[in-house]
């Protein structure tokens, strides 16, 4: 049984709060997006109302990326969001760090620094490794009690997400209880349930197509995007050598693995009847009969799109994971933009995190939604009707 922040008595404890505001870094090393960090503010600020110390634990980029940096702006840009003091440690589990979550007043919170910055929290451990690693040693006894409020990042098996739980009482953060209640229950959510596939992990989505119409999951899995193009080939459709490159590229089995998909589900897998290509630096739309083209595809056409929607607008669950082509560039952003449209108009819409939510910003289409997970490898394994193991933690 997993215990939420009501079970927890929160006023004058140390609590340590597992939030994920990893964000994308500006040239002028300021956060480029803040989104990570307001989808924490609810569990922040109802953590210091109820009079809690709270010790904000969180990773920024992987070491050597761009993105591998300090949280000191995230700090700064927290205490702005939340209606308490949020202070900035430059440690992590040292002496500093356990003094400064000590001398905390009620009320008030400090985010301490990167735990990518040791070498732990980007290593793969079990729980039971994980709780004899350095940063939970020395800094659960600082702490009374563990939230885990970090959904995004709860699919990985690093200290901070399943360590604290086997030395402390711990709990799901708001985050994490709204994630669950959406994706933990897809099972039971309306029907027929449409599984809309698109983006460019290909194997990802592939694995998840497979899973979900194994499992009776999905009623339906609309394929677009790169993905799209893997399912087309498969079919034996003659794209061109510009997008079988792009698929190969992402994967080298995405053709075969697709193909197999198809001999056993052929009959609930849909792929795209046209497709978008940049012709004289102009949007083209060719139907398959008009293929191979010297040129990539970069969208889905108009074709697909009423197909697509029609279906969507008809679906008890549409379930959005991947955009439907380079929605970044305006001239194809069309595909994206009206299939997410139609999916708002199904009686309850999901839509997985990661390139998918950075599409929603991008559209300006975040309203209409009933759900729009703030994780991406995390909300694909769950939508597969896998558990993670952060949860597993919490129900130890």
């Amino acid at each position: 049984m997993i215990r939420l922040l009501d079970d927890l008595d929160a006023e004058g404890a140390a609590v340590g709060v597992r939030v994920d505001i990893n964000s994308p870094i500006g040239e002028d090393g300021g956060l480029a997006d803040d989104a990570r960090l307001l989808a924490h503010v609810d569990t922040i600020s109802e953590l210091c109302r109820r009079g809690a110390r709270v010790a904000l634990l969180a990773h920024q980029g992987r070491p050597g990326g761009e993105d591998f940096t300090e949280l000191r702006a995230h700090a700064k840009r927290l205490d702005e969001l939340v209606d308490a003091p949020i202070e900035y440690c430059d440690s992590t589990f040292s002496s500093d760090a356990r003094a400064r979550i000590d001398a905390l007043d009620s009320g008030t919170a400090v985010l301490l620094e990167n735990t990518r910055f040791y070498s732990e929290e980007y290593m793969s451990f079990t729980p039971d490794d994980a709780v004899n690693t350095y940063l939970v040693c020395r800094l659960a006894p600082a702490l009374d009690a563990y939230v885990n409020d970090a959904f995004a990042t709860s699919h990985r098996r690093q200290p901070s997400i399943i360590g604290f739980p086997q030395r402390l009482p711990s709990f799901a953060g708001r985050v994490m209880e709204r994630e669950l209640d959406v994706l933990g229950n897809i099972a039971r959510s309306p029907e027929p349930r449409i599984y809309v596939l698109g983006g460019a992990k290909v194997d990802d989505s592939i694995d998840v197509a497979r899973s979900v119409l194994e499992r009776g999951l999905a009623d339906a899995v609309l394929t677009a995007g790169i993905v799209g193009n893997a399912f087309l080939l498969a079919d034996g459709v003659s794209l061109g050598a510009a997008s079988a490159a792009v698929v190969n590229e992402r994967s080298h089995d995405a053709v075969k693995n697709a193909g197999d998909l198809l001999d056993d589900f052929s009959h609930r897998i849909y792929m795209p009847r046209d497709v978008a290509i940049e012709r004289d630096g102009e949007r083209c739309e060719l139907d398959l009969e008009e293929l191979p083209s010297d040129s990539s595809a970069m969208d889905i056409g108009a074709r697909t799109v009423a197909t697509y929607a029609e279906i969507l607008e008809d679906a008890g669950t549409a379930i959005l994971n991947g955009p439907a082509g380079v929605f970044e560039d305006d001239r194809f952003e069309t595909g994206t933009l009206e299939l997410y449209k139609a999916a708002t108009r199904a009686e309850t819409s999901i839509v997985g995190g990661g390139d998918t939510a950075s599409a929603l910003r991008k559209l300006g289409l975040l309203d209409g939604f009933d759900h729009v997970s703030t994780g991406g490898g995390a909300a694909l394994q769950m939508l597969t009707g896998d558990t993670l193991v952060g949860v597993e933690a919490l129900d130890r």
